[in-house]
């Protein structure tokens, strides 16, 4: 479980990028969150890995309230924590298969994977992985020689290795056509439900909210405005969290370019 309670964070330049969040987030669910750019989406998601740090209320995962974290347990916070981002984060110069083994870091340490120490049953989990993102055949590829949405898979595989609790995914489709932005969010539906992954992303496609989530979570001006299942949005919902009526160039995501401004 993850429970925001009247969370707020203040940047160093004055910008309140949270405001009194409140938030639980049950495990297993597949969560959306949606919103106009410097809506606090992005500072919503990196809170809970701690990539941005709240300045106020607390912020458990498991019960504990990780905003006291430091050293070894920030360390152990974000081996349960897999992160997936826009820009796939991979190191291009290296194999799919590395890019991948690197998903267990945070349970070998540094020094094996600096010097690629990994015992069968990692390389066998990574592989694996690959399979179920459907990318194994490229496993010995140089990153860099494969499509945006190959790399994201890449990166989804990487999680899974990791072995999470818990996935975050900011703006994961956002670089990628719509075709292939479908299938990057039909691999995170599938996880998170036959492994019963929590999984938290950033989108500002309206229909692949609708399409692939639980449970959305609309952010205005660094507050929730609407929290509640599919079943409960309509296009009212989204006039409240958008400041105005959707077209049907928004609900395609055309007219929303949402890449946080001050995360």
């Amino acid at each position: 479980m993850i429970e925001f309670k009247d969370l707020s964070l203040v940047y160093p330049n004055g910008h309140q990028g949270l405001k009194d969040v409140n938030v639980t987030i049950e495990d297993g669910e597949f969560v959306v969150i949606v919103g106009l750019s410097g809506a606090g989406k992005s500072t919503f998601i990196r809170s809970i890995n701690r990539l941005v740090t709240p300045t106020a209320g607390e912020l458990r995962v498991d019960s504990d309230n990780i905003l006291d974290y430091k050293g070894r347990g920030l360390r152990s916070l974000r081996t349960k924590v897999g992160m997936i981002f826009q820009s796939y984060n991979l190191v291009k110069r290296n194999s799919v298969f590395k890019n991948v083994l690197a998903g267990r870091l945070g349970h070998t340490g540094t020094f094996r994977s600096v010097f690629n120490l990994f015992n069968k049953d990692d390389k066998a989990l990574a592989y694996e992985s690959l399979k179920r993102v459907n990318i194994g055949e490229k496993i010995y590829n140089r990153a860099d020689e494969l499509s945006g949405g190959q790399q994201q898979r890449v990166s989804i595989a990487r999680v899974l290795t990791q072995k999470p609790k818990y996935i975050l995914a900011d703006e994961p489709v956002a670089s990628l056509d719509p075709p292939t932005s479908h299938q990057v969010m039909k691999y995170l539906r599938k996880i998170n439900k036959e492994d019963g992954i929590t999984t938290i992303v950033n989108l500002h496609f309206i229909d692949m909210a609708m399409e692939y989530a639980d449970r959305i979570i609309g952010m205005r001006d660094g507050e929730v405005v609407f929290d509640g299942p599919v079943s409960e949005v309509s296009e009212k919902t989204f006039e409240e969290i958008y400041g105005r009526s959707i077209r049907e160039e928004d609900m395609r995501g055309g007219a929303e370019e949402d890449v946080e401004s001050h995360a």
